[in-house]
């Protein structure tokens, strides 16, 4: 039987908040001073950018839903949006897969998602059974010991 793996169904969860939050900017606007400061993979499976994006960011960039963007449509899986960069317009797809961060500072709201990598690579877990210490840290110069600067008592 497999384990549960909560930290995917709570980015999930909170891939939502970010997938109404855009729904209403879709059908609102974002108000006034609201901007989204969306992070994501950009090579990612499903995402679309224009090539010199690519090129310029090969494994990240936040884009910014502010004043000058058209055309936001979102869907169960991802948003699709038209921004303008060095004043052409380029229509950006992004699966909720591939999200990172998503930022709304108007309200002080941050939503930091985990990279999928890091959660099910298994060479960056290190299980060790309770009964069993781990064996000794090799002195390399950069542990001190807190013993030799506490006071000693007289016994």
């Amino acid at each position: 039987m497999s384990k549960i793996n909560y930290q995917q169904l709570l980015d999930d969860a909170l891939k939502t908040v970010v997938k109404e939050a855009l729904i209403h900017a879709q059908f609102n606007g974002l108000g006034d001073d609201a901007s989204f400061f969306i992070t994501f993979r950009t090579r990612d499976p499903g995402v679309v950018v224009p090539d010199f994006l690519r090129i310029r960011y090969p494994d990240m960039i936040t884009i910014v839903l502010q004043y000058s963007y058209n055309n936001l449509n979102v869907s169960d899986k991802e948003f699709g949006v038209q921004l303008t960069f060095d004043g052409r317009p380029f229509f950006i797809r992004v699966p909720f897969s591939a999200l990172v961060e998503f930022k709304d500072p108007s309200v002080d709201f941050i939503l930091d998602f985990h990279n999928k990598q890091a959660i099910t690579t298994p060479d960056n877990d290190i299980e060790l059974p309770l009964d069993e210490k781990p064996e000794s840290v090799p002195d390399d110069g950069r542990i001190v010991s807190l013993d030799e600067f506490r006071k000693k008592k007289n016994i």
